[in-house]
């Protein structure tokens, strides 16, 4: 079967309404916590992922059952200490690096050696920023150079840390947090600023955390071995699925789309603040909370007179997953787009920052860049009429998905590889652009 499709295009108006899988950050959470909770817990609207499904695979094989029932995951956890970790068990992580990461701090206190490996692409990731801490824990680590394969065997001894997270990175700071619900005593977080899914989770499940929100930091607090019960949970939509959508309605002429029920934290919708700040002028709607995290329908509509900004430093994070599909933007906007310290693009599944410099010029956009700075000199009128083949992406399902918004929206003929990519994050995303009158092949 071919794993590519052709985009040969661009997309008509529409209007339209549609709902995106469950945000992907959550659902591992949720699957995870499940697994460490007394009882039976029930994920409704899960994302069905490979990420996530991995997620799933491993708890069972660390002694932890699950099913699926009709709309929901049925997981029954065993407890803070519910894990069987027996000797010579190898965990997959695929390519998600925060389950690769996370579950090394739920790991902390594991009686033998588990081996945890990825795929090709997260094999070649930086751990050293989660093994680093873990090993402060008391915790045994060994690794291939700071990347996978890792070797963790926990301790019967495990005290408790004081930690400055300097990143901004939610993965590093979910894996303390992790461990440190294994951990007797009391754990200290200084993290800079970043998704807090964790936190408003365990808060939900009233296990005593606390968290000091500061301008730049947030003081985090928790003390170990509280053992939870089961919990029942409906993951919203995920905004980094929505963003290639909100994108598409804002580049394509005579458009508007609704996007229901979608996780927008104020930790993650970086995306949608630095758009509007560009005049997309995207409104949020019908906005409710559910167990700490806010939700809302997201109307977007085209615009015709997008223009650049310098984008403010502290919206990286918020936005960090994102960036590719704006700078989609700041290419089709009046003006120069400058931003800065995006050194962190480079650790995700590719080195997303050299890819989109390079794929911006070659769809003919101008972009000067300076270390870990870009500026992106943007043109209203930037229409394509080429041949554009995507490939050797590493096979990161964000390269895929902003190609494929970018045929859509640009025009050009496009054939772009590695299709399956998609699965990792959203299994449904060519079936939604058909939805909303795409022609692939």
């Amino acid at each position: 079967m071919k794993n590519y499709i052709q985009i040969r295009n661009k997309i008509t108006k529409f209007r339209k309404k549609i709902q995106v899988s469950g945000d992907k950050s959550i659902s591992i959470r949720c699957v995870l916590l499940a697994s460490q909770a007394i009882g039976t817990s029930k994920i409704y609207n899960l994302l069905e992922s490979e990420d996530v499904l991995n997620s799933l695979k491993s708890i069972k094989k660390l002694g932890i059952n699950y099913t699926k029932v009709n709309d929901y995951y049925q997981i029954n956890g065993l407890g803070l200490a519910g894990y069987k970790t027996y000797k010579r068990i190898k965990i997959y992580a695929g390519n998600s690096g925060t389950f690769a990461r996370l579950i090394l701090g739920l790991l902390a206190n594991s009686k033998n050696e588990i081996t945890v490996v990825g795929d090709k692409s997260l094999s070649v990731r930086d751990f050293s920023r989660v093994t680093e801490p873990l090993q402060k824990f008391g915790i045994i680590i060994n690794s291939n150079k700071s990347k996978l394969p890792v070797k963790i065997k926990g301790s019967n001894y495990l005290r408790p840390i004081n930690y400055f997270e300097k990143l901004g990175s939610a993965q590093c700071k979910s894996a303390v947090i992790f461990a440190a619900l294994k951990t007797p005593g009391k754990t200290k977080i200084k993290a800079k600023k970043s998704r807090n899914h964790t936190e408003l989770l365990l808060k939900s499940l009233k296990f005593p955390i606390t968290v000091v929100s500061k301008k730049n930091y947030d003081i985090i607090e928790l003390e170990g071995q509280h053992n939870f019960n089961g919990f029942n949970y409906r993951v919203p939509g995920d905004i980094s699925s929505s963003s290639f959508f909100i994108v598409l309605t804002l580049l394509s002429k005579n458009s508007q789309l609704i996007i229901k029920n979608v996780n927008v934290n104020k930790s993650r919708i970086g995306v949608i603040k630095i758009l509007n700040r560009m005049n997309a002028k995207i409104l949020l709607k019908n906005k409710k909370k559910y167990k700490g995290e806010e939700t809302s329908d997201i109307i977007v509509s085209s615009k015709s007179n997008l223009k650049g900004i310098s984008c403010p430093k502290n919206l990286n994070s918020a936005a960090i997953d994102e960036f590719l599909i704006i700078f989609l933007v700041a290419a089709k906007a009046k003006g120069i787009s400058t931003f800065k310290n995006l050194g962190e693009l480079n650790k995700k599944e590719s080195p997303r920052l050299n890819i989109a410099v390079n794929f911006l010029k070659s769809i003919g956009v101008r972009v000067k860049r300076k270390n870990n700075d870009i500026k992106i000199h943007g043109n209203p009128k930037l229409e394509l009429n080429g041949y554009y083949h995507i490939k050797n992406f590493k096979k990161d399902h964000r390269v895929f998905m902003m190609s494929c918004i970018a045929a859509l929206s640009l025009g050009g003929k496009w054939k772009i590889y590695d299709k399956d990519s998609i699965n990792s994050s959203f299994p449904n995303f060519i079936k939604t652009i058909k939805k909303l009158g795409a022609k692939v092949n």
